[in-house]
């Protein structure tokens, strides 16, 4: 296939995009399954508006972070350098983990083709901004979030599999998604909201998500 050609699926097509993303950041070989499609179908939806909550909820490895933490972050900035985007996981060591990947994306040379746009002024894995004030701001779940706000946030596995039985951590993650994170969103009718994880208590945060009404599908 033509180099531009690919380039402009790559540039229009997520699911494309996530395949090479997947291959950019992963040892395994890459296997396609119907899931990939539902979850890629149902983000290109948020990012065109059409939905502004998304729930994915997936057993560990099925993509889920590479989709959703790492591609989709990657995708939105090119798309739009200003793009304020904020990433939250359980721990401090995961964020980075995925921060590491996502920034192994943004610096690869296909990227940089694809998205010339994108130039990092930051290099720290916290706080990865772009020269035009776009960033991807990784924190942990209770971590710090003064002073910064997004369009996006994305929120992956927020409970570790071994805290799922626990009433006082669920309660804390549940209670800090709604008098803190939320008001993180920079415009509450138009922000997105993405929550991936694997389903640990019928009271999780999914669970938390989905008793209150608040528009999750």
């Amino acid at each position: 296939m033509p180099q531009r050609q690919l380039q402009a699926i790559l540039r229009n097509n997520f699911k494309s995009f996530v395949i090479k993303v997947f291959q950019t950041v992963s040892n395994d070989t890459y296997l396609d399954n119907w899931h990939i499609d539902v979850v890629c179908n149902e983000i290109e939806q948020m990012i065109s508006g059409e939905n502004t909550r998304l729930i994915v909820n997936l057993p560990p490895r099925n993509m889920k972070s590479i989709i959703c933490s790492v591609a989709l972050p990657a995708y939105l900035l090119g798309k739009n350098p200003h793009e304020q985007i904020v990433c939250v996981s359980y721990s401090d060591d995961l964020s980075s983990q995925l921060a590491n990947q996502f920034k192994m994306v943004i610096e690869s040379q296909w990227y940089k083709d694809l998205f010339p746009a994108v130039i990092l002024k930051t290099r720290g894995l916290d706080m990865l901004r772009t020269s035009v004030g776009g960033y991807r701001f990784a924190t942990s779940i209770c971590g710090p979030l003064t002073g910064f706000g997004g369009n996006w946030i994305i929120i992956d596995d927020p409970l570790k599999a071994g805290d799922g039985f626990s009433d006082t951590v669920r309660e804390k993650v549940n209670d800090w998604y709604t008098n803190t994170l939320y008001s993180r969103l920079n415009n509450k009718n138009t922000g997105r909201i993405l929550v991936v994880m694997q389903r640990l208590h019928e009271m999780d945060l999914t669970g938390y998500l989905l008793s209150k009404s608040l528009g999750f599908k």
